[in-house]
């Protein structure tokens, strides 16, 4: 009797331990952007303690202070920060030697072993890269800004890692509605988490001109106050912008600050009569429309108003980009466009940038340095094609692929839909390298996900149109394409939702995304479940995907949990 007791309590604990070790490797089936290459290691994990420290190159201090600051909060430990020249045999070391040579200057290798995790890489870039992965390896909690309970266990892995394209944009229009200093710096925390490097500042507008130009006051203070809807607006101070300069730095991301022009102008043209052919200053406007205004061409004064707008926002951007934006520039004319481009473009490079702008700038120039960012929505474009001919290179946002302010569906309570409807597998099935004719991979820079903010006022407005689509376009970005697979992508995209809440992110919860709760399973339902086809009326109760919802008001056929906190369901949470 005791051998068979014993012999029950040695098979539950041998199946404890595998449990334990299965546990232990899901988040290597949960990297987003999958890596280039995963080695698993059996039976191994790595545990951090109140006792682990964290080791840097000297070069790479910054690096690890900031995994510290995202370590510390939740685990409660000190994981105290110092310098090493050579591999420590314990704690996490972040080193600028002995990476391979296929990870190149944005790349890492992550090796987790049980007494040690060495990340190495060539730059401190490649090194910030590849803590977003470690990141990603530890629990959920690992996100929360409060003590939570462990164990802090990594599984052991071997893990080389390096981007498809340098290039891995994102934008945010603060022209159309304004976001302040804060709600950017989250947005850039979020960025990073998915090896973000570059964030597009969309700054001017027809409705807002957000930061100040001390040479034309009158931008910032008539120009930026107001926006869509007649709201108050806003702008940000040199100060303010340098701010977040140097906070995206931080998170080894690079600022491409943008200047509309010469269309989306009218913040500008309504701050100073004098940049009117007509002499007159039109009133603010708080639309959406799109293709009205134009700066005056043929007057002399224009070309100084561009040349310090320039002067002074390249002297606050220490990255190599300035965007010209150039786009529906519908009442410029053919001619006048070119007469434009041919004297703002040597502007951007007079003060020592690359210009970047809307693909339509491209049939004005030659110069091969300056880069076209590809917006429409066809797979060929006569212009974008004849300049990866003449060897530009291009950076893709297809705005019925890439662009995250569309709708996911009809329902969707906040967003566009010109371009069409985007769900999350919308945003991920293309091929960056592929998807425009005559533009073959070699020609393409990298790629951008644009957020344009006619309907977005608040940080959670942000969050929930890039959340999840963000995550999609980064991969596409990142990871090589023979790694492409939705059915795969989705399921480890589901495995992120812990983390989002853990972070506090209003992320849309897409029904083609298997999320996981990481909590305990929903207990069964005993409200009546949702019906597609019958009317409900505000204040009934049904359940769906094992949640309790309330209707607010009316509804037929709108899906719980796709509507957004504003829609017509309210979560009432699991069962």
């Amino acid at each position: 009797m005791r051998t068979r007791v014993l012999a029950a309590v040695i098979a539950v604990t041998a199946a404890l331990s595998v449990s334990a070790q299965s546990q232990a490797a899901e988040p290597l089936q949960g990297l987003v952007p999958v890596p280039v290459s995963v080695q698993s290691k059996s039976g191994v994990t790595h545990t951090l303690t109140a006792a682990s420290k964290i080791y840097t190159a000297p070069a790479a201090r910054d690096v690890g202070t900031f995994l510290a600051g995202v370590l510390r909060p939740s685990t409660g430990y000190a994981l105290p920060v110092s310098d090493t020249t050579t591999t420590p045999s314990d704690g996490i070391s972040l080193l600028l030697s002995g990476a391979p040579a296929a990870v190149g200057q944005q790349g890492y290798q992550l090796d987790v072993a049980a007494n040690a995790i060495v990340l190495r890489a060539t730059t401190p870039e490649g090194l910030f890269a590849g803590v977003q992965t470690l990141r990603q390896l530890l629990p959920a909690k690992v996100e929360s800004t409060t003590v939570q309970a462990g164990p802090w266990t990594v599984p052991g892995a071997l893990i080389v890692d390096h981007p498809r394209f340098s290039h891995r944009g994102a934008m945010l229009d603060v022209a159309r509605h304004f976001h302040p200093v804060s709600t950017v710096k989250r947005y850039i925390d979020q960025l990073a988490l998915y090896k973000i490097n570059y964030f597009h500042l969309h700054l001017t507008d027809d409705q807002g001109w957000r930061i100040v130009v001390d040479s034309w006051p009158r931008l910032a203070t008539y120009g930026g106050s107001t926006q869509v809807g007649g709201g108050p607006g806003g702008y940000y101070t040199k100060a303010q912008y340098s701010e977040i300069v140097q906070y995206a730095a931080s998170r080894k991301i690079t600022v491409i600050p943008e200047v509309d022009l010469p269309g989306h102008t009218n913040a500008a043209l309504a701050s100073y009569a004098e940049l009117n052919c007509d002499g007159q200053a039109p009133p603010l406007r708080t639309d959406i429309e799109v293709g009205y205004s134009s700066l005056c061409v043929n007057k002399e004064i224009t070309y100084q108003f561009v040349d310090d707008v320039i002067r002074e926002i390249a002297a606050l951007t220490p990255g190599p980009y300035f965007h010209i934006g150039g786009d529906e520039a519908h009442s410029t004319s053919d001619a006048d466009y070119q007469a434009f481009m041919d004297r703002a473009l040597p502007i951007v490079k007079k003060y020592g940038k690359t210009a970047l702008g809307w693909h339509e700038f491209a049939k004005t120039t030659t110069d091969t340095a300056t880069m076209p960012q590809y917006w429409g929505t066809s797979t060929s474009n006569a212009v974008v094609q004849a300049a990866a001919a003449r060897g530009h290179k291009v950076i893709m946002s297809p705005a019925n692929k890439a662009y995250l302010d569309m709708k996911y569906n009809s329902s969707t309570p906040l967003g566009l839909s010109w371009a069409g409807l985007i769900e999350v597998q919308t945003a991920y099935e293309w091929n960056p390298g592929a998807h425009l004719s005559g533009v073959p991979e070699s020609a393409v820079h990298g790629v951008e996900a644009p957020l344009w903010s006619e309907t977005l006022v608040t940080a959670q407005d942000i969050e929930f149109m890039a959340f999840p689509r963000l995550a999609a376009i980064a991969e596409l970005a990142w990871s090589p394409w023979s790694t492409h697979n939705w059915d795969q992508f989705k399921t480890r995209l589901g495995s992120h939702g812990p983390r989002w809440t853990t972070m506090g992110i209003n992320f849309y919860r897409s029904t083609q995304v298997p999320w996981e709760t990481g909590g305990p399973g929903p207990g069964p339902c005993t409200q009546p479940a949702w019906e597609r086809d019958k009317v409900y009326n505000g204040g009934n109760v049904v359940s769906h995907n094992g949640k309790k919802w309330t209707a607010q008001w009316w509804t037929r056929g709108e899906e719980p949990g796709t509507t957004g906190q504003w829609g017509v369901w309210r979560d009432g949470g699991v069962c």
